[in-house]
């Protein structure tokens, strides 16, 4: 008969579970988040909610929603990121995450191995049967950081290629390959021998391959600054390019993988297999951060190619028990509750309403998407009535007429959504895989609703944009 071990703690009376009430803890300082967070963390994110007028206090989540702290119920199509693919505290992570806990494994001992990181590897590679080996780390940032060593030391060469309006992380590696000059700037210099090439555009893609010093290619499948689609044969030929050239394809799949697009992985609507493919967000469930890099044997065994380089590369709390659990209780939901399918599918559900939207509204200038990654993208009217309001905004501050969409959309439909970049004048929807067909009825009403609300001139949402002009205007000092 095994026994549970008995534990042994340096005081004669270690605390106890009851001492430290994390959720007391929380509502006792509930009202004081926004004073505390502006005393000792980012004072300029609390005004901006403030600003905004998105300071209600979120107190709980649960699936596809968020309740602030007056029981109000939203619908949230931001899903952290698109961290909450599977929802927010789905019962069966939890569950997974729990038995961890309980079960007192040696974690972390790092002159050992966890079972539970073969077990993720090996479910992750059945996705990508032309990748051999992972690399597990602890974020979406890391994964990228790991793929641009990985690229040098096996193809001997320098260079890494990245494309305009790019996000790949914050990490000083991984802002080296960051399209967006706001997340850039004041952080010079950064990473030498990155490259920059208009998305979309295979010749300039083949005039930086030339060099022949070019180690990587490392591109999203849709960018998600912007939702901006690839042309059919984009991904295609930029693969052949890089195979040309003795270049290593990278296929960003950090926000795309996990079934967002309606496949597994974005990249499967092109049909093409990377040489590394690169996961994090929805892989952790919302509750442990975990990324993946998956790669080819040839690729991998570069890297760890002695045994005194068995530990050239890592992460200490890569692999660790919770984070392997969570990515594949992850995988099991996703699997179990057929998400990939129902993402496609609701996907082109939403995809078709917001297109009725362009055929009857001005500002509506299009919509694209893959599954449940769908950016609706705005822009200036035909009527000078409309135009005169449109260039009042942008005078102020690019972008700001997405604004006049969002705010309205949470506060009066409690619908949480996001601008898709900075200055941009797209909202991207990132729901949870799980929302409903009746989700999808509230979102379509609150949309047509909201946009027609700014076709009508002197109104409602139009006094709200004076006053974020006004703003915006303070703001520049």
């Amino acid at each position: 008969m095994s026994h549970r071990p008995h534990l042994i703690y340096a005081c004669d009376s270690p605390l106890k579970s009851t001492d430290v009430n994390i959720a007391h803890l929380y509502a006792q300082n509930e009202a004081d988040r926004y004073e505390a967070h502006a005393r000792h963390l980012n004072e300029q994110m609390v005004r901006v909610l403030r600003t905004i007028g998105y300071d209600v206090g979120f107190c709980r989540g649960a699936g596809q929603y968020l309740f602030d702290r007056e029981g109000n119920k939203y619908l949230d199509l931001l899903s952290g990121y698109g961290v909450f693919a599977i929802g927010r505290n789905h019962p069966a992570l939890r569950e997974a995450l729990k038995s961890v806990l309980d079960a007192d494994l040696p974690n972390l001992v790092q002159f050992d191995v966890s079972p539970l990181a073969g077990v993720l590897a090996k479910r992750l590679l059945e996705f990508a049967p032309y990748l051999d080996k992972v690399f597990f780390a602890n974020s979406g940032t890391e994964a990228i950081e790991a793929a641009i060593k990985f690229a040098r030391c096996a193809t001997g060469r320098p260079g890494i290629v990245y494309c305009e309006h790019a996000f790949h992380g914050l990490t000083n590696g991984s802002l080296s390959l960051n399209g967006d000059e706001i997340f850039r700037s004041g952080f010079e210099p950064l990473l030498p021998h990155c490259r920059v090439v208009p998305f979309n555009d295979l010749a300039a893609l083949e005039r930086a391959l030339t060099s022949r010093d070019i180690a990587a290619f490392i591109v999203e499948p849709i960018q998600g600054k912007g939702v901006n689609i690839p042309a059919d044969d984009y991904l295609r030929e930029a693969a052949a390019l890089c195979r040309r050239h003795g270049a290593l394809f990278v296929a960003d799949e950090i926000q795309t993988g996990l079934g967002r697009t309606g496949r597994f992985l974005a990249i499967e609507h092109w049909g093409v297999e990377p040489d590394m493919v690169l996961l994090a967000k929805a892989l952790s469930g919302g509750h442990v951060p975990v990324s993946a890099l998956l790669t080819r044997r040839r690729v991998f065994d570069k890297i760890f190619d002695r045994l005194d380089r068995a530990v050239v590369h890592g992460s200490t709390y890569a692999k660790n028990d919770l984070a392997m659990a969570a990515g594949i209780a992850t995988l099991e939901v996703i699997k179990h509750e057929g998400l990939i399918a129902r993402a496609d599918r609701l996907g082109e559900r939403l995809r078709l309403a917001f297109g009725r939207l362009f055929e009857r509204y001005e500002f509506v200038r299009g919509v694209r998407g893959k599954g449940l990654m769908i950016g609706i993208e705005f822009g200036p009217p035909s009527s000078l009535r409309l135009k005169a309001s449109w260039n009042l905004l942008e005078s102020a501050s690019k972008g700001l007429f997405c604004q006049l969409v969002t705010i309205p959309l949470f506060k009066e439909h409690k619908v949480l959504t996001q601008v898709a970049g900075h200055a941009s004048h797209t909202i991207k929807l990132l729901p949870p895989l799980i929302i409903t067909d009746e989700d999808c009825d509230l979102i379509e009403q609150a949309f047509d609703d909201v946009i027609a609300a700014t076709h009508r001139v002197p109104g409602a949402i139009w006094s709200l944009g004076k006053t974020l002009v006004g703003n915006a205007v303070q703001a520049r000092g």
